[in-house]
Parts: C-alpha cells; sequence; structure tokens
C-alpha cells in the first residue's frame, strides 16, 4: 500500500514477523489512536515481488459479536499496490477495512455495530494474512498485527450525567475554558440513550447533550412526551456556564428531526440558532405530544410494506405528504439556518419527497435561503458519523408496542460511506459557520 493509503515510514507500533520466504513483512498504521473520524494510514512493506496478502480487520463488539473488513492486494515488490482487487472493498479506500466491517460468518442475523460506551474504545486489530482469503482468518496465523483505538471521547472530554426538572440525559463538555456553542441532539424512534455523537461533537468543539426521551421505561414514558421536556433540555444546554447562550443548536435523526423542526417552527420559549436534520420529515401532527404522533403512525401502519426477505419497508407511511399544515410543519416559520441531510434510497421514510416539499414550502414563504439539503444518491437511512460501517438492515424494536422487527434502512455501502464522510465534514463546517462567532475561535479534535 502506498500513496492513497500513506506511505509512512514505519512507528514504534510496527510489528514484524518472517514470512515463509525469508522476508520481514512490516505493517505501519497510523494514528494507532485516534477519533473515529479521523483517517487511518496503513503501509505494508518489505514483501516479495508479486505476493498476494489480505489486509484483515477485526472488531469484538461490547455485545461480544465479531465484526470483519478484509482486501486483498498484490505487493509490487516493496509494499502492497493501493487498490483492493476483492473483498468486503475495492478499488483504493483508506478507510475500507473501517466502513466496510460485517458481522463474520455464523453470527447472529440483524446485527448493528454501535459503540454504547464511550469511555472506552473501539479496538480494532488489522492485520497482513499470505493469499487472498475470504474466510476462516481465525484458523490461520496472521503474518503481522497491529492493534488501533478508535474513540468518541477526545482527551479533557468531560461526561456529566443529567436529571434535571424530569429531563434526562448526557451532557458532553469539550476541554478548554470556553465558552463554546451548545448543541441538543436527538436520535430518533428506537428510544433509550445514544451518547455516541453527542461525545463526537463535543471532541470538535461544541457543548453536546445526547436527549433521552423515549424511554424504555414504561413508568417515563408519558412524562416525556411534550414540548416543554425539549424545550426544558433546550434550556439546560443553553444556561450551562460554558455555554454561549444565544448559540446553541438543534441536531436530530429520524424522529428527532420531527422534534427539531416542530420546535424551531414553534417554541415560544426557545430560538435555535440552526438546525442539523438528517433522514427525517417535517410531516407529523404539529403540536402532538409523541404518543399522540406514534399512534398516528400507528393508525397509518397498514402502508407499511414488507420486501422479499420479510424486512419492513416504513417509507410509504408519510405518503402522499399531506397538504395540510395540521400534518405538517408550516416550514415557513423557520427562522435558522437549516440543513436537511437526505439518502436517496432511504427505505424508513419517505425523506426525498419530504425535502422537495420542505424546499417548496420555504421558497413560497420566502425563507429558502436558510436552507441547504444535501441529498446522497444509494445512501439509506442510518447516516451516522464517518467509516460507521452501513447496515442495510437490522434488528429494531418499535417504541410503543416493544414489537421485534427486521427493519430495512436502505442504502449500499460504498455510497453509504461516501455520505457519512462527505456530510459529516459539511455538518461540522455548518455549525461552525452558524455556531462560532469567528473561525480563529474554533477548537481543534486532538486525540
Amino acid at each position: 500500500m502506498s500513496a492513497c493509503l500513506g506511505l509512512l515510514s514505519l512507528s514504534k507500533n510496527s510489528v514484524c514477523l518472517s514470512t515463509m520466504v525469508g522476508t520481514f513483512p512490516l505493517l505501519s498504521v497510523q494514528p494507532t489512536r485516534g477519533l473515529v473520524d479521523e483517517k487511518i494510514q496503513v503501509v505494508v512493506r518489505n514483501l516479495p515481488p508479486a505476493l498476494s496478502v489480505t489486509l484483515h480487520s477485526l472488531h469484538c463488539s461490547e455485545d461480544k459479536d465479531l465484526w470483519e473488513a478484509f482486501g486483498h492486494y498484490t505487493s509490487d515488490g516493496q509494499v502492497a499496490k493501493d487498490a483492493s482487487l476483492g473483498g468486503t472493498y475495492e478499488g483504493t479506500e483508506p478507510m475500507g477495512l473501517l466502513w466496510s466491517m460485517q458481522p463474520v460468518p455464523g453470527s447472529r442475523t440483524g446485527l448493528r455495530l454501535r459503540k454504547m460506551d464511550v469511555l472506552t474504545p473501539m479496538v480494532v486489530h488489522i492485520s497482513v494474512y499470505s493469499g487472498h482469503m475470504t474466510e476462516g482468518f481465525s484458523k490461520h496465523s496472521p503474518l503481522v498485527t497491529v492493534v488501533t483505538e478508535r474513540w468518541y471521547m477526545a482527551p479533557g472530554v468531560c461526561r456529566i450525567d443529567i436529571k434535571e426538572h424530569g429531563v434526562r440525559g448526557t451532557l458532553f463538555l469539550p476541554p478548554g475554558p470556553g465558552p463554546f456553542p451548545g448543541v441538543l441532539d436527538m436520535w430518533g424512534r428506537g428510544g433509550g440513550l445514544v451518547e455516541y455523537r453527542s461525545c463526537l461533537l463535543a471532541s470538535h468543539g461544541f457543548v453536546s447533550m445526547a436527549l433521552e426521551y423515549l424511554s424504555h421505561d414504561k413508568n417515563r414514558s408519558s412524562d416525556i412526551e411534550s414540548k416543554t421536556y425539549f424545550e426544558k433540555a433546550f434550556r439546560i444546554v443553553q444556561e450551562h456556564p460554558l455555554v454561549m447562550k444565544d448559540r446553541v443548536a438543534l441536531f436530530g435523526l429520524s424522529f428527532g428531526v420531527s422534534v427539531s423542526l416542530n420546535l424551531a417552527a414553534y417554541s415560544k420559549v426557545i430560538s435555535p440558532r440552526c438546525c442539523v436534520c438528517i433522514s427525517g420529515s417535517h410531516v407529523n401532527p404539529v403540536n402532538k405530544a409523541t404518543g399522540e404522533v406514534f399512534r398516528k403512525m400507528n393508525e397509518d401502519g397498514y402502508k407499511n410494506q414488507f420486501d422479499e426477505e420479510g424486512r419492513v419497508v416504513w417509507r410509504d407511511i408519510i405518503l402522499p405528504i399531506p397538504t395540510d399544515l395540521g400534518e405538517k410543519v408550516d416550514m415557513g416559520r423557520i427562522k435558522c439556518p437549516l440543513m436537511l441531510i437526505v439518502g436517496e434510497d432511504d427505505q424508513n421514510l419517505a425523506t426525498v419527497e419530504s425535502a422537495k416539499d420542505i424546499a417548496q414550502m420555504m421558497c413560497a414563504a420566502g425563507n429558502k435561503h436558510l436552507l441547504t439539503i444535501l441529498q446522497y444518491p444509494d445512501a439509506g437511512h442510518l447516516i451516522e458519523p464517518p467509516y460507521t460501517p452501513h447496515f442495510r438492515a437490522s434488528n429494531f424494536i418499535v417504541h410503543q408496542t416493544r414489537q421485534k422487527v427486521i427493519m430495512l434502512w436502505g442504502g449500499y455501502p460504498k455510497p453509504h460511506a461516501d455520505a457519512q464522510e462527505d456530510c459529516w465534514e459539511k455538518s461540522l463546517s455548518f455549525l461552525r459557520q452558524h455556531l462560532y462567532p469567528s473561525p480563529d475561535s474554533v477548537p481543534k479534535a486532538t486525540l
């Protein structure tokens, strides 16, 4: 591997073992410890000419499931050539060993790789094997292995449990004296408390709170369904002493987008500086509690479809896009910059049709200048931080009914990976542009 994977001198973490032909292959991975959105550079040196090798990555998840990716390469006498000839990714893909990870053969079905404990890293073993292998890696000894750590939390980021005024979440504070802009971070209908995106945002200089708003605790569900709950959460971020009070954003994915747009359009007590909305829609009963929204969705459940493998396709539930403003957010009321991120193969929600209607509504209202749309061909619903493996379908528990299904999210690995990388960089730039007073005041993320 050379140019695009990074042609580096050997690091102190490089390891070498003798091959059967008497040479000493050398593997360098830089950095061996970095943030999850930081690219790695991989170099394999000192190989015999025309030797076939397989680069392999292996990760054991917190649920003890094994995930792997691999690419096939051919040595030019010193290093392996840049382009993978086959495997879980092909071509010149510096990050293919991460974004193309998939469960090892024989794993449980419907798995999704997510980091739940952000205080620990994702540990990835990167190895070189002789020959072009596609299976049975555990039965063979690698020529060389390097252990890497991928972190969501940069050094100095502080994690704080929040239980205030009935609000539950986790607040992440960047290192340094501040003050910093703030972000209220909301996920979708899966519920629970998901921290890893907020932690990564804090690693890039934003005070960010991951909000629990669809509780798995039946005794709490009714307490966190009203708009007041989200307004209280926003104020917790806003009133933190390290936060610039007039520079707080909303960041939502899936149903979190519906919450964000409702707050931006109708709240009389909070004013987000900007909004980043991924894979969501403005279609839902306006100014209703989340429970009522879900009941409406359940009523429209007859629109659910199933693919040939029996996986649930939800995208038609909100179609056709209603014209009644009582059934969708009045986008003409939006007064802050808004970024919409859309995957064109989203099978969970009609995000393409929603984005088109949002643009038309804002154009008619004269506020389309506030709207930025990033639309990605062949990307699916679960657009996550970069290099997160793609999941076309996975296990999902429907929040209110607790029914377990296989949900079809859509997307294809390579274009979905490209979308994640591109939109994350542009989302950070969008937040910096609208939240930081000047470019010089933005801190640099380091590990």
